[in-house]
């Protein structure tokens, strides 16, 4: 034929067809079959055929699944992901190694049941066999066995403690992957589990993985239920949480910051200043600063997220009082501006000097807020019914007077004796700038816990 024609009935190579993915599947013991998978196929028709192929009877208690380490199960809804050049292994069903697991677990061998408890964290991070596990009652079995778990084996401590830290362990990490899916309600678990999972957070504390897993239990229930919140806030305190932060390990300080986090979240409103007290009693504050912010290591991104969340929980706690107006008639707050200037004029005297004529007294008043830098130097409760900042300004002047009270004896009294021109009222700068903090963190408003 002539050059660069070619015949007419030559075959010209066309991409494969969009719906066939090539792979490679494994079978124990034999070699790697390789095989063109058509995904318009129903998988039950594909996995007969590959079990016809290696004369397997009962295709259907095989199933396939990835052959990396996530041993992800292939279904209907999932076979779309399968690439080009995947592995797969051909495996037993989910149903079929739910049903096995579900009998390993309970085997009086340790050695044996420890296994089955490995192969069951491994598996259940998978949807469709955990479906399987739970519908079997797999969670009942894993808590029956945290629950009674400690008592049943402590008589033979020295040879079992080793084997029972592990088992343990892995019975948690189970119990948190299968939870993880969604599929069972968590409203369904006893006090006695509650309290089981509580005392390791103390009991386990050198065992990290325990610890950890624990921790993450702790917060999912709290998280998830109000009735579990109410029980698990019985069980666990801030006090029991605190030293968990103060260790090196930052996994489990995020955790631990996490179910504090969760406690905060769920607590009711009249709570949750109770335990933001509670919080800076125990100097958390400082504890977060020296053992995770300065500590000689990055913060992950987890770690930056949880203590972001409870910075805005804490913050938030302050809406009611920058919200809040000051009453002028209201003695007891009335009282708060008194001590204000009782402190800056009157440090040295009398706190209830009482001496010269009302009118006096009314005179000299007025001029002292004046020097503190109120605009009403008659009345300067007005000061501070405008919200925000409302009540929240003054707590932080009284609380600036009483902690630094000579830095703020200086200021006043700096201030009253400058020109109008250079003048830096100390009330009317302490208004705006508390106005200002709550803007700039954003105190009271609804923010997506995702940052």
């Amino acid at each position: 034929c002539p050059v660069g024609l070619a015949p007419r009935n030559s075959s010209v190579a066309m991409p494969p067809p969009a719906d066939i993915v090539k792979v490679a599947i494994e079978w124990p013991g034999a070699f790697p079959k390789l095989m063109e998978i058509d995904q318009k196929k129903p998988l039950s028709s594909i996995i007969k055929e590959v079990c016809d192929g290696w004369s397997l009877a009962n295709h259907d208690q095989f199933a396939l699944q990835h052959a990396d380490s996530s041993n992800f199960y292939i279904t209907e809804k999932n076979r779309n992901e399968i690439k080009n050049g995947a592995i797969l292994r051909l495996t037993t069903s989910p149903a079929q190694n739910a049903q096995q697991l579900h009998e390993r677990i309970q085997s009086s061998s340790m050695d044996a049941k420890l296994e089955a408890l490995k192969d069951l964290a491994n598996y259940s991070r998978d949807v469709t066999f955990a479906q399987e596990f739970i519908n079997l009652d797999g969670i009942s079995l894993l808590t029956q066995m945290v629950e009674s778990g400690t008592e049943r084996y402590q008589k033979l401590q020295k040879i079992m403690k080793p084997c029972f830290g592990d088992m343990l362990s892995f019975t948690l990490t189970a119990f948190v992957e299968l939870m993880d899916h969604g599929i069972v309600s968590w409203d369904t678990f006893s006090v006695a589990f509650i309290k089981k999972i509580a005392s390791y957070v103390n009991k386990f504390a050198s065992d990290i993985s325990i610890l950890q897993r624990s921790l993450a239990i702790l917060e999912s229930m709290v998280l998830n239920s109000h009735d579990l919140y109410q029980k698990v806030a019985q069980e666990i305190t801030i006090g029991q949480l605190i030293p968990h932060l103060q260790g090196t390990d930052q996994e489990i300080q995020t955790y631990t910051i996490a179910v504090i986090n969760a406690l905060f979240l769920k607590a009711p409103d009249d709570k949750r200043q109770e335990m933001a007290n509670i919080l800076a009693q125990k100097q958390l504050r400082s504890i977060i600063l020296t053992h995770v912010i300065r500590a000689q290591r990055a913060i992950n991104n987890e770690m930056a997220h949880q203590l972001y969340v409870l910075q805005v929980l804490t913050f938030n706690l302050l809406e009611d009082r920058m919200m809040t107006k000051m009453d002028p008639q209201d003695q007891a707050q009335r009282d708060i501006i008194f001590e204000l200037r009782r402190i800056a004029f009157d440090a040295e005297s009398e706190p209830n000097n009482s001496s010269g004529s009302i009118e006096k007294r009314k005179s000299m008043y007025t001029r002292d807020y004046k020097k503190l830098g109120f605009i009403n130097h008659v009345n300067p409760a007005m000061d501070f019914t405008q919200t925000p900042p409302g009540m929240l300004a003054l707590d932080n002047m009284l609380y600036f007077a009483k902690h630094h009270q000579d830095a703020y004896i200086r200021i006043v009294l700096e201030n009253s004796s400058r020109e109008d021109k250079h003048e830096c009222p100390f009330g009317r700068s302490s208004i705006e700038l508390t106005k200002m903090l709550c803007e700039i963190l954003k105190v009271g408003e609804l923010r997506k816990l995702t940052c």
